[in-house]
């Protein structure tokens, strides 16, 4: 790995951990786009770049998620009864989608469904909508449902599920602190599951760069990891001083820009 190589992933790191903290978006979304340039940049061919941007971007919330989930459960902001009913729907979407659609796909059709389903996201959370007083989260059932909804739509584009999960939440709702909190608890299973199907999955790929596990692209991985898990609890204290207006703002922003470019790879791939 070269030097400019090994800084670029350090600072991606960086960048991906601390917004992991601050908007429970595991940082997939920053990281998707990111390493799809780099991969491309290394001689992958675009299609296969885009998988395996999208499985490496997943393994490294592994770690965000751990390190930002910690720094929320200190200030109490983690709504852990989300987690446990949410997390067996998104287990059982996230290997629908990891090791089954996501392999049949070309790179540049999930490349343009992440553009257009994070603008979407994106849009929602700018304007702002207010829910109905009334609207309160599902019961068992729904929450299985909507965990397996969040679990698939993750395991297409390679996050951590906030950009579907935070504005689910706020919708019925749950206070944008806690939603962004508790979001970076569902991001462990999220990306345990969906790993396990990227491995599977792409173990028997052909031209994958050297120290490739399935899909996964191992020496970015070990880099963003380790410089991740140093910025995603600074994120999360910044999270609980900015205003809520703010807050939706910033995410809205950041997931805008992403969804420009990963539409962009993918119409002229």
């Amino acid at each position: 790995m070269s030097s400019l190589l090994l800084i670029e992933l350090a600072l991606l790191g960086l960048g991906s951990g601390f917004l992991a903290g601050l908007l429970g978006i595991g940082g997939g979304m920053l990281m998707v786009p990111f390493l799809t340039f780099l991969l491309s940049r290394q001689g992958v061919e675009a299609d296969l770049a885009v998988k395996m941007a999208i499985a490496t971007s997943m393994a490294t919330i592994m770690f965000t998620s751990i390190a930002s989930v910690r720094a929320h459960h200190k200030r109490g902001a983690v709504r852990w009864d989300l987690v446990k009913t949410l997390a067996p729907g998104i287990v059982l979407g996230s290997l629908v989608a990891s090791l089954g659609v996501f392999a049949l796909l070309k790179g540049a059709y999930l490349a343009i469904f992440f553009g257009l389903f994070v603008g979407f996201s994106a849009t929602q959370m700018f304007l702002d909508r207010k829910p109905k007083p009334t609207r309160q989260l599902p019961g068992p059932a729904g929450r299985v449902a909507a965990g397996s909804g969040i679990g698939f739509l993750s395991g297409l584009v390679g996050a951590g599920g906030g950009f579907i999960s935070v504005p689910f939440m706020t919708w019925c709702n749950v206070p944008i602190h806690n939603a962004v909190a508790t979001s970076a608890g569902l991001g462990f299973p999220i990306a345990l599951a969906n790993v396990i199907g990227y491995v599977l999955a792409g173990r028997n790929v052909a031209d994958l760069p050297a120290g490739s596990l399935g899909y996964v692209w191992l020496p970015a991985l070990g880099v963003i990891a380790l410089a991740s898990v140093l910025t995603a609890p600074l994120g999360a204290r910044a999270a609980h001083t900015l205003p809520v207006a703010t807050l939706k703002r910033v995410f809205a922003s950041v997931l805008y820009l992403l969804a420009a470019y990963m539409l962009y790879k993918g119409i002229t791939a």
